[in-house]
């Protein structure tokens, strides 16, 4: 995944939704009805809950209209029951519970909360926090979990949240622990033994006692194998995850979270017809999860996509900007097959399907439920999708390098049978984005930088967690950072070879600490002492000097600002280097190269904007400028060069495809001319004729007479009286 959310805790929040923490006293009425549904038993639990909810205690009818699905009359009873006992916490919490099923985590907090105002230590106030936590994949799930368990350590639900926090951070051994621990509360712990289930499963062991266990004490459990397919999911195993959802609504076909989670992950690889089926049959049955509704409504805006396949590649883009895009994707994706076939020494059994969106929202919901999302790209077994160049502000969206990143995935994942941690799968993706361009990639960011100077960076055996459950803003991109340089520093050392090596050892289902001491022949303590020591070597002058650099920098801006250019010079010069990666707004390299250029002095200047592409800057405008001083001072291949950044950057500029096009028929190179004067008629221009026109001159020079006359005719449709076209006509038909 390209730094690019995470799976909603459905899961788990409905499970828990049906078997409440005791963390109060139900009544018994109450009891007994969750009892026959904890067991199976439920037709008649609904016969129970049936009762409850023609009860006149609004609270109890509250929880049997919950459990009839009635979540309007639900919550009208739940505010009943409030108002009429306002300081009862337990009510609220409850309330909260049913907010948190029905997808309303505010209003679910606002109740938690109040619910701690009237008693600071409730127990099941803290667990629903807990809750809404684990659905935005924070680390302080667990904190919340454990003040639970400290307020009532007997509080069921807490100790199995934290079993499932600890296998979600890829510790199998603590999450049994943590399991053991649940069951030894109760023989009925249902949940933690789906997890030591999931533990087994995911060990490729056919067999598990435990969901004998399950099945021996309600045999219509189907949550056990949704809890396994929500692991093998966030593990990028979607296949096995698809297989156990499929094993939950065998044994409940009504268990609606897991038939919704299997639309979305059946959409998520491309079978879009069944999982158009599912979640159309959740949505008829009253359950419009946000994430069966906007899928759905995803699905139908495919009718605005339009698809073209070759025996390698499926490429799916947005009809208003596919004949644009299509020529520059299209090239880029076979050209970064070519390169990894022949690194990663395998080629891929289909063809990888590339999904562009120009609409953010879309390619949100498109890869909504996935840990980490960045929201550049994401990468489903051999389907990946990405935001489109259009999708972001000019600038900040390298889509070909995102596109290499996710492409790394496709064959990693693949190599390794889905076996690999998320550390090596992303760290392996940013070094292949620098590798392929050391322009590409990201760069050295104030964020990173910080965590670097703060001692924040993980050990290798832990460094998953980083991605998965942050315990500070910002860990997940400082993880990426981290991953990525891991490999680089691999690569760098040892050779690209050791890198292969360690994919083949994980594919072998060995763990981290395994596979380093396998390949690199040491404990995971030395290579961290080894890689930290080479990390500081890389940049820790740029954190040491952090502070002094923005503060001075800060000052440049002001003198830059008054046009005091000798002084920009001076102290730019001074503090450039400090932190050369920072190639955001304002960056040192462009204040020196305005300060040059105000003093006239056009070859520094010109040499500053190279080091600012160099190292990465990505500014549209920025960009264009350093073009047009190359080209001033004769230097068009430069100029060249200098826009055709732009096109991995921000294609969608009509006036960087004239300009290009025009350079490139001046050098000569017909094709990359012919290309970029596609483009600007594809972006439909005002002027068609003369882009007509050009494309004709193009053709010609590249030795195309019959695309040259198509060209010059268009251009002569648009404007019957244009000279230039005519005469060229003439010349083509050999009249001339």
């Amino acid at each position: 995944m390209k730094f690019a959310a995470a799976i909603p805790f459905l899961i788990l929040t409905a499970a828990c939704a049906q078997t409440p923490a005791p963390a109060w006293k139900a009544p018994q009425a109450l009891t007994q009805c969750q009892q026959l549904r904890h067991h199976g038993k439920l037709p008649e639990a609904r016969q129970c809950f049936s009762r409850l909810a023609n009860s006149e205690d609004p609270y109890l009818r509250a929880e049997g209209l919950w459990f009839l699905n009635d979540a309007k009359g639900a919550n009208d009873a739940f505010r009943a029951a409030t108002k009429a006992q306002p300081n009862n916490p337990d009510y609220k919490v409850r309330w909260g519970r049913l907010m948190l099923d029905r997808w309303q985590p505010k209003d679910a907090q606002d109740l938690f909360t109040e619910a701690l105002a009237i008693n600071k230590e409730h127990a099941g106030a803290l667990v629903g926090l807990a809750l809404i936590a684990a659905e935005n994949w924070e680390q302080k799930a667990a904190e919340m979990a454990k003040a639970a368990l400290k307020s009532d350590p007997n509080l069921l639900e807490a100790q199995e949240l934290l079993a499932r926090v600890a296998l979600e951070d890829n510790n199998p051994d603590l999450a049994s622990k943590e399991a053991d621990k649940a069951i030894a509360m109760s023989n009925e712990a249902l949940d933690a033994m789906a997890i030591k289930a999931t533990i087994d499963w995911m060990d490729d062991k056919q067999q598990t006692p435990w969901i004998d266990k399950i099945l021996k004490i309600n045999p219509v459990y189907g949550e056990a194998y949704a809890s396994a397919a929500h692991f093998f999911v966030i593990n990028r195993r979607y296949d096995e995850g698809m297989r156990f959802y499929r094993k939950a609504l065998e044994l409940n076909p009504e268990l609606w979270d897991a038939k919704a989670e299997l639309g979305v992950q059946l959409m998520r690889v491309g079978q879009e017809g069944e999982a158009r089926r599912l979640l159309e049959d959740c949505y008829n049955n009253s359950y419009g999860s946000p994430a069966v509704r906007n899928t759905l409504k995803l699905m139908d805006s495919y009718k605005r996509f339009v698809t073209f396949e070759t025996p390698t590649t499926i490429v799916r883009l947005d009809k208003k900007e596919a004949d644009l895009l299509k020529p520059y994707v299209e090239s880029e994706l076979l050209r970064a097959m070519a390169v990894y076939d022949k690194k990663y020494k395998m080629k891929l059994s289909g063809p990888v399907q590339f999904e562009l969106y120009p609409n953010h929202e879309d390619f949100a919901v498109r890869t909504m439920g996935m840990p980490g999302l960045g929201a550049l790209g994401v990468t489903f077994g051999q389907v990946v999708a990405m935001d489109s160049p259009t999708a972001r502000k000019p600038g900040t969206n390298h889509w070909a390098s995102t596109m290499w990143h996710e492409l790394s995935h496709v064959y990693v994942l693949t190599a390794t049978k889905h076996r690999v941690p998320r550390w090596f799968t992303e760290g392996m993706a940013v070094h292949e984005e620098t590798a392929a361009s050391p322009e590409w990639g990201d760069r050295l960011a104030p964020d990173v930088i910080k965590a670097m100077a703060d001692k924040k960076l993980l050990p290798i055996a832990e460094l998953d967690r980083g991605f998965v459950h942050p315990s500070y803003p910002m860990q997940v991109i400082v993880s990426y950072f981290q991953a990525g340089r891991v490999c680089d520093y691999i690569n760098e050392k040892y050779g690209y070879d050791r890198l292969l090596k360690m994919i083949t050892a994980f594919g072998e289902r060995k763990d981290t600490t395994e596979v380093i001491e396998q390949v690199l022949g040491m404990k995971p303590e030395e290579f961290d002492k080894q890689f930290f020591a080479w990390l500081d070597q890389q940049h820790g002058t740029t954190v040491k000097n952090y502070s002094e650099w923005m503060k001075r920098w800060r000052g440049l801006q002001k003198t830059a600002e008054s046009k005091q250019y000798d002084d920009v010079i001076k102290e730019g010069k001074a503090i450039r280097d400090m932190y050369p990666d920072y190639v955001e707004g304002a960056s040192v390299y462009e204040l020196l190269a305005d300060a040059y250029a105000g003093k006239g002095d056009k070859t520094a200047a010109i040499g500053q904007l190279e080091d600012y592409a160099k190292h990465g800057g990505r500014s549209p405008a920025t960009l264009k400028k350093l073009a047009t001083l190359q080209e001033e001072s004769g230097n068009k291949e430069a100029a060249a060069r200098a826009l055709a950044r732009l096109n991995y950057v921000y294609p969608t500029d009509e006036e960087l495809h004239r300009r290009l096009g025009g350079l490139y028929l001046d050098l000569g190179n017909r094709d990359g001319a012919i290309r970029e004067l596609h483009a600007v008629i594809a972006m439909k221009p005002l002027d068609v004729a003369d882009a007509n026109y050009k494309l004709a001159m193009a053709y010609k020079a590249a030795g195309k007479k019959d695309e040259a006359r198509e060209a010059v005719l268009n251009a002569l449709e648009a404007a019957p009286g244009y000279k230039a076209a005519q005469r060229l006509l003439l010349e083509l038909d050999g009249k001339d």
